[in-house]
């Protein structure tokens, strides 16, 4: 039987991955193949190399497939630590950010990570980090904006004196 070839294994390995990553459904099928692999007679270090996960990870499957069947390998909700910021106060943030943070007494124009942490703590009294400000920014379909540069509104004669070298006429 002729051997069957996939282009560029190593990526492909890695898009599968992230496929599978991607859907709930995907997940619990590949860990019900792990566990078939298992009833294979396959050691969980044989499991893992060929599904691309740590065997930590399949003997956790193993032993949750035994204690509780195939409800064991699906997701279970509420896995995580609890966001910290209610559904209403993140729509009142959202609101927040719509105006600048000067309307809130800030010496501020703009809001950034720093800020925004501040303002959670000062007007809704709870402490979130920088990084998770930043989260949030994007979550709630905000983008980074820098304020720009005097150079670039400065005067065009001023900034071809300031460059080292002159452009040359043709």
């Amino acid at each position: 039987m002729k051997k069957l070839i996939i282009h560029d294994p190593e990526v492909m390995q890695i898009a599968l991955q992230q496929e599978i990553a991607r859907s709930e459904e995907a997940r619990y099928d590949n860990k019900l193949h792990g566990v078939l692999l298992a009833c294979k007679g396959m050691s969980s270090d044989e499991i893992a190399n060929i599904l691309g996960r740590g065997v930590r990870t399949v003997q956790y499957w193993i032993k949750r497939f035994n204690k509780n069947g195939f409800s064991g390998l699906r997701e279970k909700e509420g896995r995580g630590r609890p966001g910290t910021l209610e559904e209403k106060e993140i729509r009142r943030i959202g609101k927040d950010l719509r105006k600048t943070p000067r309307d809130f007494g800030y010496n501020q124009s703009l809001w950034d990570g720093k800020m925004l942490s501040h303002h959670i703590q000062e007007k809704y009294g709870k402490g979130i980090g920088v990084r998770q400000c930043q989260r949030l920014f994007h979550d709630l379909g905000f983008r980074l904006r820098k304020p720009r540069p005097l150079i670039a509104q400065a005067d065009p004669v001023a900034k071809e004196a300031f460059k080292k070298t002159p452009e040359e006429n043709e």
